[in-house]
């Protein structure tokens, strides 16, 4: 037993450099908590919300563009009624077509 400690000295005595490079390149890299699987992780949800955040504002700008055209065109309230609510006047049917099965 006292030979292989001495062994085991001598061994830790000549590489503990690499020893502790080596223990402190795997706790950093797998076991803190702003390690590169921690890292790995908050991008993935970085680039979710970012295609999340460039979808709102592709719905913000088109949603501009009609409240632009509502404001200039009084014609246009009429046409998002019937579009978007199924409003219709009083001599009218409106008949919904769908796809769904």
């Amino acid at each position: 037993m006292k030979k292989f400690f001495n062994g085991l000295m001598r061994v830790l005595g000549r590489y503990k450099y690499l020893i502790v490079v080596i223990v402190g390149v795997l706790w950093v890299s797998l076991l803190d908590e702003n390690s590169w699987r921690r890292r790995v992780q908050l991008q993935g949800e970085i680039d979710a919300l970012t295609e999340e955040y460039q979808e709102y504002a592709r719905q913000n700008a088109a949603d501009s563009v009609l409240l632009d055209n509502l404001k200039r065109n009084p014609k246009a309230y009429e046409r998002v009624a019937r579009e978007r609510y199924f409003m219709k006047a009083d001599d009218e049917d409106v008949f919904v077509l769908s796809d769904d099965e």
